[in-house]
């Protein structure tokens, strides 16, 4: 049974720092490419990082220079640093697997208000 569990969201002030994790269970974690999106109320569901198998990374625009993923295979996880968050950066944070199918975890809460 494959399961994706996200952990370290919280409440943290603008200009904070959190970092995520997602710990990975019943997958070849190292053949997947990983991701982290969100979800703000009233929002599309956003991609805000991605590290494929060979370790290349992308960012959108709007974290790009804030936020960093990266994977440790022998973990089976993927972690996500977020630095200088920003009100807007609150929404559930959601981990995702990819090789050939897409599996998702439940998420974690990450609030930014002061």
């Amino acid at each position: 049974q494959v399961q994706l569990v996200e952990s370290g969201g919280g409440l943290v002030q603008p200009g904070g720092s959190l970092r995520l994790s997602c710990a990975a269970s019943g997958i070849s974690f190292s053949i997947f490419d990983m991701g982290w999106y969100r979800l703000a109320p009233g929002n599309q569901r956003e991609l805000v990082a991605r590290i494929a198998r060979d370790g290349t990374t992308n960012y959108p625009d709007s974290v790009k220079g804030r936020f960093t993923i990266s994977r440790d295979n022998a973990k089976n996880t993927v972690y996500l640093q977020m630095n200088s968050l920003k009100p807007e950066d609150a929404a559930v944070y959601i981990c995702n697997a990819v090789f050939l199918t897409s599996y998702w975890g439940h998420g974690t809460q990450v609030t930014v208000s002061s």
